[in-house]
């Protein structure tokens, strides 16, 4: 038989950032721990609001099956002495089974004949298997932070104040410390606070609504979206674009009811940004714009309950923002007496970071850097990006940003162009923050790009230079994002360099600062750079084992690793393929250490490898400029030639002669060969 199983935590209001990830966790615990359990089932559902987490398994099997376990223990001859009777081997083997002597019988295998005991196994029912389940599901699921509260041991991230565990028509009894299960939930906690029975998840999800909660996720987000634009559209406007604030407030109210209010035109003069800003952060308010995008001076706040008066509710709203507004305006006049670049030198007063110095040494090191880095990848940006390394701290020791940290990089531009500051340095002020996270916005200038690449290595080549690298569980500095957004504005903009000389230069700036000694600290930055690059096409779905045969052999200029990754995963299922990299195994096993590759061809003796040699020749002459050009998948299609003279050459010579001169002049033609083909990738690592 099989039955649903219903079980929702009822909680404090829980923060909205915990509730999706908290969903997913509890999806993963529950699915683990049934398929240990071996209880079949079928579709798992989840529903959530600020005060609950709710999971619902359908068509859960009502019991385990029994099982039959045929056990092989020692040998007959060990478990029985001379006279037949039972050795310690064999009682050992039948304690440890649970059984007598006499259950035990006599395998014949193909080894011989050995003990051997049938274990059967009842099934348990799951009535008897949940109330275990479903304390894990709370003792398990992690959260950012979580607490204790009353006299009791459990944590969780809110106080649980109720728990509702049904299993068809079963109550299963669950406890966190004074709270036991039961069959009803909680409605609104102010619009209809009275219980609500639980009679099966659809029921629930029904019952909620009549209770002011909508549980669904989907649906409340939907009813957000619906909301917020009808309110919107009061004002003349739309509501702005905003998915992020959309799933916020979707996980802070049970069931939303928006207004729209209004502010005083006067703060349309604050840089766009700000008055968002101000808006989303702490308020969790919608701008509105028109039909050309431009800010109107309305917002719509989204509220957990019915407002009885609605110009009461409207005027608190904006009496709250009122008061955020007119801090930004201050702020902003304020920052305004004072010149980006005359505040460069206060930054002397900033802390980097503990042991790598203050942000004006940060400053200079990515001011020099930037400068050097242009010069390679873009020279006409040299000036640009140097001029916005100069001044890209700067606004974090202005007033606005102090009251909003988010803000950093955006009022740099600002600024700057209030300072009459060129607009090109202004963008790249501004851009050499992005991307804030994986898939976000990359920087559209390349003095934005560079100047965010010179930040991004400052600060990896910094932690690692004192010992801060991440670990396996720890990321204190968000390297592993910082590694991964230097990846992402390299191969977006498509700038050919070399990690090494790049990562080098940000070691030297540092001075006696990076007092580690430097050979291993580049290594481990490239290193970890590469990891983060591996992880990262894999995740793209790019074939592991083209990444392989390239990284293995060299890891350098990141788009030229792309390029050879490319090329090989273009011929990878290929016959001619598949068959010429596992010669080229068979040869870089052949050559091993042997570095020389200068052929000797009056030691060719056999026909096959003189065809071999003058293939190479060729292929050599032929790929030569398409590899200088890194044409890479143009130089595959002529290797390919290759595996005919190849296979011909193991099926005919034999390369370990007894002749020394021929057996090294042969290890030095599959010696140049290798190194061909080493230029593109390790092939072997695809075979």
């Amino acid at each position: 038989m099989q039955h649903e199983l219903l079980f929702e935590i009822g909680t404090e209001e829980l923060p909205a950032g915990y509730i999706q990830p908290a969903l997913v966790n509890m999806s993963k615990i529950v699915t683990n721990q049934l398929t240990e359990l071996g209880l079949p089932h079928g579709d798992i559902k989840t529903a959530a609001t600020p005060r609950r987490l709710t999971i619902c398994v359908d068509k859960l099997a009502s019991a385990q099956k029994d099982s039959r376990e045929e056990v092989t223990g020692p040998p007959k001859a060990a478990a029985f002495d001379a006279e037949g009777k039972p050795t310690k081997a064999a009682e050992g083997f039948a304690k440890s089974r649970g059984v007598t002597i006499e259950d035990i019988q006599i395998a014949k295998t193909p080894k011989g004949e050995y003990l051997m005991v049938v274990v059967e196994k009842k099934g348990k029912n799951t009535t008897a298997l949940l109330p275990d389940l479903l304390n894990k599901i709370i003792k398990q699921l992690p959260f950012p932070k979580s607490m204790h509260w009353g006299s009791g041991s459990a944590t969780f991230a809110r106080p649980i104040q109720w728990l509702v565990a049904r299993y068809g028509d079963q109550l299963i009894p669950c406890r966190v410390n004074d709270i036991q299960s039961g069959l009803t939930t909680r409605g609104h906690r102010f619009m209809s606070p009275a219980s609500q029975e639980v009679t099966g998840f659809n029921s629930y999800l029904d019952n909620l609504r009549k209770a002011h909660v909508i549980a669904d996720m989907e649906e409340r987000k939907q009813a957000v979206i619906k909301e917020i634009t009808e309110s919107a559209k009061l004002a003349g406007g739309m509501v702005m674009d905003d998915a992020e604030l959309v799933d916020t407030v979707t996980n802070l109210v049970e069931k939303p009811h928006a207004v729209c209010g209004e502010f005083d035109k006067k703060f349309l003069a604050l840089p766009r940004e700000v008055l968002i800003t101000s808006m989303r952060e702490h308020q969790k308010y919608f701008a509105i714009v028109d039909g050309n995008d431009e800010l109107l001076p309305n917002f719509i706040a989204v509220n957990n309950t019915a407002t009885r008066d609605n110009k009461l509710a409207v005027a608190g709203h904006q009496r709250v923002l009122r008061a955020r507004l007119e801090d930004a305006l201050f702020f902003f006049t304020e920052d305004q007496n004072q010149q980006l670049a005359d505040r460069v030198n206060k930054l002397s007063g900033v802390v980097f970071q503990a042991g790598l110095g203050t942000m004006l040494e940060k400053t200079e090191r990515i001011a020099k850097l930037a400068e050097w880095l242009a010069e390679i990848v873009a020279p006409p940006a040299s000036a640009t990006a140097k001029r916005a390394a100069q001044l890209a701290k700067a606004d974090l020791i202005t007033e606005l940003v102090n009251e909003f940290p988010s803000l950093q990089g955006t009022m740099g531009r600002a600024y700057a162009l209030l300072d009459k500051e060129p607009v090109a340095v202004a963008q790249a002020i501004a851009e050499h923050y992005l991307p804030v996270r994986a898939g976000s916005r990359l920087p559209e200038s390349d003095g934005g790009a560079i100047v965010g690449l010179a930040d991004r290595i400052d600060t990896i080549a910094g932690c690692f230079a004192i010992g801060k690298q991440p670990t396996g569980t720890t990321d204190q500095y968000g390297l592993r994002r910082l590694s991964l957004g230097l990846l992402h504005i390299i191969s977006d903009r498509g700038y050919s360099l070399s990690l090494q000389e790049l990562t080098t230069k940000a070691i030297e700036l540092y001075g006696d600062k990076a007092s580690t000694e430097r050979q291993s600290v580049l290594e481990a930055i490239i290193n970890f750079i590469r990891g983060r690059y591996v992880n990262d096409l894999i995740a793209a779905g790019i074939p592991a084992p083209a990444i392989e045969a390239v990284t293995s052999v060299d890891f350098d200029d990141p788009i030229d690793c792309s390029r050879r990754i490319e090329a090989l995963s273009a011929v990878q299922n290929e016959e001619t393929f598949t068959i010429l990299a596992g010669s080229f195994k068979r040869v870089r096993n052949i050559i091993k250490d042997h570095q020389e590759d200068q052929v000797n061809a009056s030691l060719l003796a056999e026909e096959a490898e003189k065809v071999l040699y003058n293939a190479f020749l060729k292929v050599a002459a032929e790929t030569e400029p398409m590899l200088k050009t890194r044409n890479y998948q143009a130089a595959m299609a002529v290797i390919l030639e290759m595996k005919e003279p190849v296979d011909r050459f193991f099926d005919e010579v034999m390369v370990m002669a007894d002749d020394e001169q021929i057996r090294n002049n042969r290890l030095a033609l599959l010696t140049a060969i290798s190194h061909l083909f080493l230029r593109i990738g390790d092939f072997s690592k695809m075979s």
